[in-house]
């Protein structure tokens, strides 16, 4: 999910990025209140930085008090959408990934929660809360391709998913992708 530019260049940026800081998120699944398997995802807020009105997962910064990404991971999604850290289940580990425009390595976490969670946004982040069905995630017709200026190019072909009407692209459609591929080895 990244074109081949893109690819190179992460490389090569994650080999030099020794004062890259640390972040968690999640990758959360959750049954709605039909009884509908769904993944969480967050929209931004509008605000000055890279990552601005962008669709993302609940996770944010390791902190002084976090022991391990996963803390990082689980305290940041109560943090951001209101989901306790206690009932989050974490499943698997999923690909590090370096984001060069912020400095981030980011690792990410598969985890589900067993009963239809209250989200709370965190006003001050969250944008909006976008709750996937698993049916919709899994389809083909989501993948596309989008003409975008990045902080690498301008007027660019990135690959990217339709989400509920949302152009999700970048790293977060690439952990997504990784996301895809588990489950559709496992359905």
């Amino acid at each position: 999910m990244a074109p081949i530019e893109r690819l190179l260049e992460l490389k090569q940026k994650a080999r030099d990025a020794k004062t890259a800081k640390k972040a968690g998120v999640m990758v959360l699944f959750y049954p709605s209140e039909e009884n509908e398997a769904r993944l969480i995802l967050i929209l931004r807020k509008t605000y000055k930085g890279v990552h601005s009105a962008q669709v993302g997962f609940p996770g944010g910064k390791r902190e002084p008090e976090d022991k391990t990404m996963e803390q990082t991971a689980v305290r940041e999604t109560e943090e951001e959408i209101g989901v306790p850290r206690d009932r989050i289940q974490i499943l698997k580990t999923l690909t590090e990934i370096y984001i060069p425009p912020s400095n981030f390595f980011v690792q990410p976490y598969l985890g589900i929660i067993d009963e239809t969670p209250h989200f709370e946004a965190q006003e001050d982040e969250v944008e909006a809360l976008i709750e996937v069905p698993v049916s919709h995630f899994m389809d083909d017709a989501i993948e596309i391709t989008k003409k975008l200026s990045t902080s690498y190019a301008t007027d660019i072909d990135v690959p990217a998913y339709l989400l509920n009407g949302y152009v999700v692209w970048g790293a977060t459609a690439m952990m997504l992708s990784e996301v895809r591929q588990i489950l559709k080895q496992i359905l």
